[in-house]
């Protein structure tokens, strides 16, 4: 019976997360735990904990008997989160830009094809898949260059720049373009090889993203 408990309390905490960071529940909307029952077909118990759970990440606040208040992206958490990115990923994207070819080739074919599969979604009209989609791109330009330490501290920001690219994508979506061009030129860049383009076009990208929210 615990078992099944934890196993219903899981699969609540992964489905309102999903949507918390796929922005399909947005920053300063409400939602209940009858309303996420509903959804799932689940009792009102694994969702109140998996609420629980989501509140000691900041990600929701409660109210007995109201409900449960999406805690929006605050200014000061976006510029957190974009100078932490602008530190490690500058380094990393120099760092990619001199990889073995080998390993320097890989990198740029699986770039290009999240860049593909992000124009995809965008002619989707799935939103929240490019935003999982951009924090992915990201991320494997940091994970190519093999320091275990930066890899694991970018997994911790990915989630909050995922909630972030579909919060600023729902609020404008002409930026999708811009974004998507700017990781083309990105892909570009470590292709030639330029690190030091590779860093300015990064800054340039991620203050867009800045300006966005």
């Amino acid at each position: 019976m615990k078992l099944e408990t934890e196993s219903a309390t899981e699969r609540a905490y992964r489905h309102v997360k999903g949507r918390l960071l796929d922005g399909s529940l947005p920053g300063g909307s409400m939602t209940s735990e009858g309303e996420i029952s509903a959804e799932i077909g689940l009792s009102r118990t694994p969702v109140r904990e998996a609420f629980l759970r989501l509140e000691a990440e900041g990600l929701l606040r409660l109210y007995p008997k109201r409900g449960a208040l999406v805690v929006p992206v605050s200014p000061a958490e976006a510029d957190d989160v974009i100078e932490a990115r602008l530190l490690v990923e500058t380094h990393a994207g120099r760092q990619a830009a001199a990889l073995p070819d080998a390993q320097h080739r890989r990198l740029v074919e699986l770039l290009r094809d999240l860049v593909v599969a992000q124009e995809s979604a965008v002619e989707d009209g799935d939103l929240g898949e490019y935003a999982a989609l951009d924090a992915r791109f990201h991320q494997e330009i940091v994970a190519a260059v093999g320091n275990e330490v930066l890899r694991t501290f970018s997994v911790g920001l990915r989630e909050r720049q995922q909630r972030m690219i579909a919060h600023s994508v729902r609020w404008d979506p002409n930026q999708v373009a811009r974004f998507v061009a700017g990781h083309r030129s990105l892909v570009d860049a470590i292709e030639r090889r330029d690190g030091e383009a590779l860093a300015e076009l990064l800054v340039r990208h991620l203050e867009d993203a800045r300006a966005g929210l």
